[in-house]
């Protein structure tokens, strides 16, 4: 099943590791006049994320000093934001991601639906209790004040973990299934939404790879010509972003790493959130999947729309193969 991808990320753990010859580089790169971005970037985009901590200890206790307040007082803009976002727990960074999208005036729904639509149960519940335990406020409390209708009800039973577990699969229920998606769109006048969002939230992503199979079967069109057809707005968008996750999640991203690159400016928040968050995930399934679709590679489109040591940080964590 196309679901069962090997995710193959561009930053694992380096070998002969030393947190404490680490450590002392970086405060070396910083101390005195001028700083050396480039001595930074080395260091800390080819650690894993648990080296990356454990540097963090390391020049905590044999230098006395918090490693990202340094950080943040030497570099600056989006530079900053890469190193600072590569110093969190992969959790908590989606956490803060999380807030961002809610705080302040409107909602970036965008950002709840990319975060939140590729995470399996599991994922789900670290994002729950640390959100929680970072903001003292359950992370469903908050969404249901920012978002409304039937967009809020699947977010909520995605993290309320309503999903079933990975591996749960029945070939008769996928058959009812896609005939109850069918008879709630293509198969009457008007759309049941509910019928849509509860089992693109309920199934596991294999059952949900084999419903989408029957349902083609059934009706001769994807699912996602009849969710174009039946669906719109913030629903739509995050239902055919679980229809992606399931059917191939580096092509999610490789998308939404296109789009934000395409056209006039660049969306550095999508850039930064997506290359950090994968980078020991998938983004090598991701670079190649960007490759085929767009016909030129990730690192040269990167290199395009940025510039300086911003530019640096994200093709050292892109990688040059």
């Amino acid at each position: 099943m196309s679901w069962y991808y090997t995710p193959v990320p561009t930053v694992v753990p380096v070998e002969e590791f030393d947190a404490s010859a680490d450590a002392n580089a970086l405060r070396g790169a910083m101390k005195g006049f001028g700083t050396d971005e480039q001595a930074i970037i080395d260091i800390l985009c080819t650690r894993s994320n648990a080296q990356r901590q454990q540097i963090m200890e390391q020049y905590s206790s044999e230098l006395g000093r918090d490693l990202i307040e340094d950080l943040k007082s030497e570099l600056g803009g989006k530079f900053e934001d890469v190193i600072v976002g590569l110093m969190m727990p992969p959790e908590k960074y989606l956490c803060k991601q999380l807030h961002k999208a809610m705080e302040g005036m409107g909602t970036d729904e965008d950002t709840l639906i990319e975060v939140l639509a590729p995470q399996t149960n599991e994922e789900v519940k670290k994002i729950v209790d640390c959100y929680e335990e970072m903001y003292s406020r359950p992370l469903a409390e908050h969404l249901c004040s920012e978002t409304d209708g039937s967009f809020r009800r699947l977010l909520t039973m995605i993290i309320v973990g309503a999903r079933d577990p990975q591996g749960t699969v029945d070939a008769d229920l996928a058959v009812e299934q896609a005939k109850q998606l069918y008879d709630a769109g293509e198969g009457k006048l008007g759309t049941d939404e509910e019928v849509f969002y509860k089992i693109l939230a309920h199934a596991s992503f294999d059952q949900l790879e084999i419903v989408f199979e029957e349902y083609k079967k059934l009706s001769g069109q994807t699912i996602e010509q009849a969710m174009k057809a039946e669906l719109s707005g913030e629903l739509y968008d995050a239902l055919s972003a679980i229809v992606e996750c399931v059917q191939m999640a580096p092509h999610f991203f490789a998308k939404r790493l296109h789009k934000a690159m395409d056209g006039a400016g660049t969306d550095d928040e999508k850039l930064i959130r997506i290359i950090v968050s994968r980078s020991e995930i998938d983004l090598q399934n991701v670079k190649d999947e960007f490759e085929q679709m767009y016909n030129k590679t990730l690192l040269s489109a990167v290199r395009n729309e940025c510039s300086g040591d911003y530019k640096r940080a994200l093709c050292a964590l892109i990688g040059d193969a």
